[in-house]
């Protein structure tokens, strides 16, 4: 059976089980890490080989010595296919490949067959189209949260890949890292809850009222673009087409009217609950439960009976 490179970002994120648990459904599971990753978990999803790229030539530039160091690993391993997330990062690692392979790519599938057939939502959500690559082997970006990962537990031979980078791949250096602090509450995509407000909050310092009842749920805050468009919450926290896909398993929305370009990034959460004081907000069609009100009354009640309940 054909190997499928699965390539990991740092850290292992819920993506890289993701997709570990498609690539088992194209052939062998073979996981390409950069620098030092825990493998336990890679393992755990059934990773059957994993490949460890490490360096200064790929420690000290942004993406392309990863583009580069895959593009040989390709040429020699002969995949069937490559997976990557449908991340900042890598996007730019599989369109860098793609240019290198002289490859098709297919980028945000929310599915692939065990053909290489890609399914990808697209007009935010409300259509679907079937894809393949006919130049190549299937590159393929999986946008998060698009599957539910599976176990399949495996013993793994690692091995290390020679890293020969050519310098037009290192034309930019990385001359500082600087760590993002992180909060007590869960990272937006990985969260199995998140609180969200739109524009209907109001007002940034409004925010607390969705930040309270996260993390009285324990869950993440997330943000529609109204909300961030008007200064109320960082971008980095936005949910929708061009903000983060989640899928978790509740999804609180705060005014927020329901847009497309929003359920794009939120309709395949297991539980919606909406309030909003518009009965016809959009936002109530794809809501499980509704209230119809206003969330400075509402949200306040359910955050009390949260915390008797604790």
């Amino acid at each position: 059976m054909a190997e499928v490179l699965v390539v990991v970002e740092a850290g292992v994120k819920k993506v890289t089980l993701e997709l570990l648990t498609i690539a088992r459904t194209l052939g062998s599971p073979s996981a390409v890490v950069f620098g030092d990753i825990d493998t336990a978990k890679l393992a755990e999803y059934g990773a059957e080989k994993i490949y460890v790229a490490s360096g200064e030539d790929v420690d000290g530039y942004l993406v392309a010595p990863k583009a580069a160091v895959i593009a040989s690993l390709v040429k020699s391993v002969e995949p069937a296919a490559v997976l990557l997330g449908s991340t900042q990062e890598g996007k730019e690692i599989a369109g860098r490949l793609a240019v290198k392979l002289d490859n098709g790519l297919l980028t945000d599938a929310v599915a692939v067959d065990a053909d290489g057939t890609a399914t990808q939502a697209i007009f935010a959500g409300s259509g679907i189209a079937k894809s393949k690559v006919t130049r190549g082997l299937p590159i393929i970006t999986v946008r998060p949260n698009s599957v539910t990962p599976s176990p399949a537990p495996a013993t793994p031979s690692t091995s290390s890949v020679d890293v020969v980078v050519s310098d037009s791949d290192k034309l930019t250096k990385v001359v500082e890292r600087v760590a993002e602090k992180k909060g007590s509450r869960p990272e937006l995509t990985e969260a199995g809850i998140v609180v969200s407000g739109g524009r209907g909050v109001g007002s940034g310092d409004n925010f607390k009222l969705v930040e309270e009842l996260a993390d009285l749920l324990g869950g993440a805050v997330g943000a529609s673009r109204a909300a961030v468009d008007s200064g109320f919450y960082p971008h980095q926290f936005q949910v929708g087409q061009t903000g983060k896909t989640v899928s978790p398993q509740l999804y609180v929305a705060l005014g927020i009217s329901g847009a497309i370009q929003h359920r794009a990034g939120m309709q395949t959460s297991k539980t919606i609950v909406a309030v909003n004081k518009d009965p016809e907000a959009p936002i109530f069609d794809l809501a499980d439960y509704g209230v119809v009100g206003d969330l400075f009354k509402v949200v306040p009640q359910a955050a009390e009976e949260i915390r008797k309940r604790k």
